[in-house]
């Protein structure tokens, strides 16, 4: 394969992760609206460490662990920005950015 092919390949990957994350951020817009319901905090650490732990085990590389946990620590908090704005939209706009878009850990 060539630059192009591979830029191809890229381009096609690229709109599969889009529709995935698109589907995990309904999925997580729904848990807020059942967390809201049953008066559940958004923060749940345990939940937080079980999902990383699962994508470590299931990491094939080339891509490390810590650089697979980076990426899903930005989007577990853009998740819980939107169960943040599911449960309680004027004090989510209010809150303003996350621990993770502040200048200090970009």
């Amino acid at each position: 394969m060539d630059i192009s092919d591979w830029r191809r390949q890229i381009d096609e990957l690229d709109r599969q992760l889009v529709e995935l994350i698109s589907k995990r951020a309904q999925a997580a817009h729904e848990i807020g609206r059942l967390k809201r319901a049953a008066r559940m905090p958004i923060y749940e650490p345990d939940r937080e460490r079980t999902v990383f732990e699962k994508v470590r085990g299931v990491n094939p590389g080339p891509l490390s662990d810590v650089d697979l946990l980076r990426i899903y620590e930005r989007i577990i908090d853009v998740m819980r920005k939107i169960q943040k704005e599911e449960i309680a939209p004027s004090l989510a706009q209010e809150l303003g950015n996350t621990e993770l878009d502040s200048e200090v850990n970009d």
